[in-house]
Parts: structure tokens; C-alpha cells; sequence
């Protein structure tokens, strides 16, 4: 996953309201806590209350001293020889990634991928509910996708104003990716969840992330391709290869 902002220093910015206690995040920080969030979720479920750095880390596959370093951003420490208060914990992190507001998003584009992630429970569970379907297509207007009516995408700007939209997911064609973020950018809506395979231009205030399975699965191919071919790059020289009487292995 990528993620392209507009403006700006990295990590997160103090507007919208935030307090002057808001932590300035590095990117990377933001990125790793949902991975935390989840795994203390999973502990506090299976009846754990405490859980040491090292636990914590192992289970969100990082390091347990840059753990320990995001942490520090949120003003928490642990307590040594006991760790983390994991429902303090859970909380700390929700605060600062918004979670403890509701937030309502418009999905735009009901394809295959469209209407599957429109029925994703996953969203509901950490606190986002698709409130709006919009598509282009005439014969989807009105069809109704896991209890929501699809909307046409001329009734994205009214929709968003009336349902408070502040995010919005692309599930279009790449050639109509564009289009659709200029018009939720216009209507208000400052987050974009983009899973169409293309760039998108937005102006400065507002943030995309970028989800392209196919680039996912073109650096698992790498892995795949360097894993196969390792004992030959270990002595320098790719499986298959070597080098001739006279030259050196580049």
C-alpha cells in the first residue's frame, strides 16, 4: 500500500481542530498503529489485561524498540516488569487515530470490487460505515447492495453535505478515477481511499492512500524470484550465470 500525500511535512498536521496535545506523527508511526490496535484487540478479547513490549511487538511482526518509540509519541510508556494496560493502550491509540468520532463514507464505483467491499465487515468494527453507494452506470441507480440504495454520482455533492462525508472510497476504472476524486474533492471530502490503478491529483488539505493489489503482488513476485534465485546472488552471480576467465561478477 502507498500512499501519496498533498503538502505538507510528513506525519500528521494539528488542523481540523486538533489540540495542541495532538502528537506530530511520523508517517511510518501512523502506518504501524492500526497494526498495533489490532493485535491488542485480539489480546483483550482472548482475556489479556497486560502485554510487554516484546509480546506486543511479535504480535504486529516489528522490532519491540521501535515500538516502544512509537509509543513514546502517544506519551506512553509501559510500566516496567508489568508492560502496557492494554485497554489504556487500546484507548491512546483510538483517541489519536480518530476512532472515537464516527465517520461516515461514500463508496463510488459498484463493481465486483465495489460491491465487495461494500459488504466488508471489517469497516463497521473499527468505526467507519459506508452511509452512500454512487455509480455512473444508469442500470445500477437505485439497486440496492448489502441494504444501501446505489446513488447516480450527480448526487455525490448534496449527499455528502447531508451525511457529513468526510471520506471516500474509489472503486471505478482507472480512466474514471480521476474524475470521481475531483468531484469529492468539490463536495467537501478531504480522505480518499483509492483502489483504482492510477495516480490521482489532488490539492493541497487532502489526503489519498493508495491500495493496488497488483503492485502488492509484483513485489511478493520479487520476493518469490529473489528466494529462488538466492545461492546464486549470495556469491555475487545470478543462478544460471557466471562470469567468464577475466571478469569480475558485478
Amino acid at each position: 500500500m502507498s500512499q501519496q500525500r498533498s503538502g505538507g511535512e510528513a506525519g500528521l498536521s494539528t488542523r481540523n481542530g486538533a489540540g495542541p496535545d495532538f502528537p506530530d506523527l511520523p508517517d511510518a508511526t501512523v502506518a504501524r498503529l492500526p497494526e498495533y490496535l489490532r493485535s491488542l484487540h485480539q489480546m483483550l478479547e482472548a482475556g489479556q489485561d497486560t502485554v510487554s513490549s516484546e509480546g506486543l511487538a511479535a504480535a504486529a511482526g516489528v522490532n519491540s524498540a521501535k515500538l516502544r518509540k512509537d509509543l513514546s509519541h502517544l506519551g506512553s510508556y509501559g510500566t516496567r516488569g508489568v508492560g502496557y494496560d492494554i485497554t489504556r493502550l487500546i484507548e491512546q491509540i483510538e483517541h489519536v487515530l480518530g476512532l472515537t468520532i464516527h465517520r461516515g463514507v461514500a463508496l463510488v464505483g459498484l463493481g465486483n470490487l465495489g460491491h465487495a467491499l461494500a459488504g466488508y465487515a471489517g469497516f463497521a468494527t473499527r468505526g467507519f460505515e459506508i452511509v452512500a453507494l454512487f455509480d455512473a452506470d444508469p442500470a445500477r441507480i437505485g439497486e440496492r447492495v448489502h441494504g444501501l440504495a446505489v446513488r447516480h454520482i450527480d448526487q455525490l455533492a448534496v449527499t455528502v453535505a447531508q451525511e457529513r462525508i468526510a471520506i471516500g472510497v474509489i472503486a471505478t476504472p482507472a480512466r474514471a478515477a480521476q474524475s470521481v476524486a475531483d468531484q469529492l474533492v468539490a463536495a467537501g471530502v478531504t480522505s480518499i481511499l483509492n483502489f483504482a490503478p492510477c495516480v490521482l491529483s489532488v490539492p493541497e488539505g487532502v489526503d489519498v492512500r493508495k491500495v493496488d493489489l497488483a503492485v502488492e503482488l509484483q513485489i511478493l513476485s520479487f520476493h518469490e524470484h529473489r528466494k529462488a534465485n538466492g545461492n546464486g546472488q549470495a556469491n555475487g552471480v545470478a543462478r544460471g550465470s557466471a562470469a567468464r576467465p577475466g571478469e569480475v561478477a558485478a
